[in-house]
């Protein structure tokens, strides 16, 4: 008998899973939708949101009008609404002042009196 490869039938649930934390577009409307209904709560409206991905798919996103997250209740994901959280608050701080130029100092010239001429 020949063995063969089979993959798993779950998801990884590996924590160093790579994953990505974007700004939500159109596209992602379906998604959000389905991610509301597992998370028992409305529908999320036309605002600006991060989303959190793991492996192409949706499992957490956060409205930037302070909205409550809403995440995927059958996976593990209390550190990517962390994650999200902290990314908003940077997204809100305010961009720094941007430095001055060095400035250049250069030797004072002091200009030499006139001549005083002779009597």
């Amino acid at each position: 008998m020949k063995r063969t490869a089979t993959s798993p039938s779950h998801r990884s649930s590996d924590p160093a899973e790579a994953f990505t934390i974007r700004m939500a577009v159109s596209a992602d409307a379906a998604a959000l939708t389905r991610l509301a209904q597992l998370d028992s709560a409305p529908p999320p409206g036309r605002v600006p949101m991060l989303v959190a991905e793991v492996g192409g798919e949706l499992r957490a996103a956060l409205p930037l009008d302070g909205g409550r997250a809403i995440a995927d209740p059958f996976e593990w994901t209390a550190e990517l609404v962390a994650m999200l959280l902290a990314r908003a608050r940077q997204l809100e701080a305010p961009a720094p002042a941007p430095r001055r130029a060095a400035r250049r100092w250069l030797p004072l010239r002091v200009a030499r009196p006139a001549p005083v001429p002779r009597a």
